[in-house]
């Protein structure tokens, strides 16, 4: 996160995002909660699916974005019920924004699919470590595609991360299910790190269109058209793979824990999900495309640790290595913002005991004169 961001649009695009200084901490808290419980979560409920004879990826993927629902609350009740805003839904959503809110729900329904067929054959620590490896590609197309800058600390934390996901995929030969076969782990394998790569082209695309996006409320009504698509997609992968009837029958006869924790899974998946994706984009708004992906990447590190704790896997010298690396990377990438922001703060501190006096040097504007309101000053 940059707070020099926020410091910005506090003295200017603030107006312009829609989010005021006094809400933009507790707003970005918010969606960091909602990134770290929907991350964590789901990875986990996905996984439970699989563990206990759920097969089904185009399942697995609708549930994914099924929960757009929910976002039809936010988007509605302030105007209608609560009526705490003077902005109509959709106040400014141009065919350009609708088109490229398809789009991206389209890739992100690719990615949720990607995703699915990962988790479906790899352990919850390996598929998390693997996808870190997205983390690379999203600094290369953030400096290509929104001039992100590259610094030390942000490239250290990438190499670092990067690092992490090789050396645990040159000793990940042994973390095969009996089960399953070197084909298949291999699709697993392939199809995890195609989603990291996807998402990775995700983040920095969302953070260019959302440059156009004027309010928090805007971002939540792209987001819901994002998810509908993703669920058209994922529906007609179901119907033509016959997921709806597959899901029925799953329940009652294929999931060994009975049909009430099978429908539970999928509601609570449903939710966990969306709480993802909305903590995903509120991330990016709110700072960068950078941030919201080593904030992922940080939390690819808690899903390690999920999959030990709540499945027992396998977490030997080489997973423990690379958590390490992956905490490594993070916390120096952390403590590069808070130098970055703690000299910004200075900067701007020392501006201000000199702004005073170079205004006491001044002449004085008559007291009538409004010519500092229309400078906003």
């Amino acid at each position: 996160m940059n707070i020099n961001t926020s410091n910005n649009r506090d003295n200017g695009e603030q107006d312009q995002k829609g989010v005021s200084k006094k809400r933009y901490m507790p707003l970005l808290l918010i969606n960091y909660t909602c990134l770290f419980l929907g991350s964590v979560s789901s990875s986990l409920l996905s996984k439970y699916y699989f563990n206990h004879k759920g097969s089904n990826k185009w399942v697995s993927t609708w549930v994914q974005s099924a929960g757009f629902p929910f976002l039809l609350l936010p988007v509605f009740l302030p105007y209608y019920l609560f009526q705490c805003t003077q902005r109509k839904p959709f106040t400014r959503f141009t065919p350009r924004i609708l088109s490229l809110s398809i789009f991206i729900g389209l890739m992100l329904g690719l990615n949720n699919l990607l995703f699915s067929w990962g988790n479906s054959y790899l352990p919850v620590s390996t598929s998390a470590l693997l996808l870190s490896s997205q983390l690379v590609f999203n600094l290369i197309l953030s400096a290509i595609m929104v001039k992100q800058k590259i610094t030390f600390t942000n490239l250290n934390c990438v190499i670092l991360l990067t690092l992490s996901s090789i050396l645990l995929a040159l000793g990940s030969n042994h973390d095969k299910p009996q089960d399953l076969t070197p084909t298949k782990y291999m699709i697993g394998f392939v199809a995890t790190i195609g989603a990291g790569l996807l998402f990775a082209l995700y983040l920095p695309i969302m953070e260019m269109i959302y440059k156009k996006v004027y309010c928090y409320a805007m971002m939540i009504e792209m987001q819901l058209v994002m998810e509908l698509s993703a669920t058209i997609l994922a529906s007609v992968g179901m119907v033509w793979d016959g997921g709806f009837t597959e899901m029925r029958k799953e329940s009652k006869e294929v999931f060994d824990k009975g049909e009430g924790v099978y429908w539970v899974t999928m509601i609570t998946n449903v939710v966990t999900w969306q709480l993802c994706f909305m903590g995903t984009a509120g991330t990016v708004f709110l700072t960068c495309s950078l941030t919201g992906g080593i904030c992922m990447t940080a939390l690819l590190g808690m899903n390690v640790l999920g999959g030990v704790l709540v499945y027992r896997e396998d977490f030997g010298g080489v997973k423990i290595v690379s958590t390490v690396m992956c905490g490594w990377g993070f916390c120096s990438y952390v403590y590069g913002m808070y130098v970055n922001n703690h000299m910004m703060k200075l900067l701007d501190d020392h501006k201000q005991n000199i702004n005073p006096s170079i205004e006491m040097a001044q002449p004085q504007p008559q007291p009538h004169s409004d010519l500092h309101l229309g400078l906003g000053v």
